[in-house]
């Protein structure tokens, strides 16, 4: 089912209608050029590599280490685990709200630095800082449950290899390097893919909270894609980027089972 709507996207980039038209023309590949030459597209390109390279290291890590600390038996674990895991759970328009109010000028977040006697931060109407706002809410919703996988890799691990590096006197740090990170390495692509696809589709808090603002800082794709087509009416265009967009995930998928192919041979 998801498969038809891909096609007639790609089949529909190849022509013109203006959204209150009836009736569309062939222009070929001219919605590329117009998109590949226009200034904005590129900067939407930037904003969302920029937004990706930020990101994707900050969740992997904090799942990593959350998984390490709550893989341990300790008094209270399964209650952990839950309360890490229910950010997951929260929609993603509330998550927005409950953060938006947190970012405003009179929110929490600049209470505690007054309080502190630090200077109030702008935040969502900073171009310098609107985008680590999103970075902070769109980690606050995933990591939790990229950690779940984390948590299920740490417990197939082999108890022998912990034994035997404990045998042969390797410390902490030398364990987690020469036993545990290799045996997560098929979890870690996993979750470093499908985190990839996750927040290159990331909508829900740009729409409520930024709208691409301030100064396109928080343009992404898919933002873009949705503005060109509803707010600025050329939806042949926007079908034109959703087209760039399926060939980006389609290349990560790619390499999904490409490295995990690897890892099986």
């Amino acid at each position: 089912m998801r498969v038809l709507p891909s096609i007639q996207a790609v089949g529909d980039s190849f022509f013109r209608k203006p959204i209150t038209a009836t009736s569309e023309h062939f222009v070929g590949l001219q919605n590329y050029v117009t998109l590949f030459t226009d200034p904005r597209f590129i900067g939407v390109l930037g904003v969302t590599g920029l937004f990706l390279v930020i990101i994707i290291p900050v969740q992997v890590v904090a799942a990593v280490g959350l998984g390490l600390l709550l893989n341990e038996a300790f008094p209270g674990a399964s209650g952990a685990r839950v309360f890490v895991y229910l950010p997951v759970a929260a929609p993603g328009a509330v998550a927005a709200i409950i953060w938006g109010i947190a970012f405003q000028q009179q929110g929490p977040f600049n209470a505690v630095l007054g309080a502190l006697h630090l200077p109030q931060q702008p935040f969502l109407s900073s171009p310098d800082q609107a985008l680590l706002c999103i970075v902070v809410l769109m980690s606050w919703i995933g990591v939790g449950y990229w950690t779940l996988f984390v948590i299920a890799g740490l417990q197939d691990v082999p108890v022998q290899q912990y034994e035997a590096a404990t045998l042969d006197g390797a410390g902490w740090w030398r364990t987690l390097f020469s036993v545990t990170l290799p045996n997560l390495r098929r979890p870690l692509v996993f979750v470093i893919v499908a985190n990839t696809v996750a927040n290159v589709l990331a909508f829900v808090p740009i729409s409520i909270l930024t709208r691409g603002g301030p100064a396109g800082s928080t343009r992404l794709i898919m933002y873009d894609i949705y503005d060109r087509t509803f707010t600025l009416g050329n939806p042949n265009l926007g079908l034109a980027e959703v087209v760039v967009l399926l060939i980006f995930l389609i290349a990560v998928t790619s390499l999904q089972f490409r490295l995990l192919g690897r890892e099986d041979s």
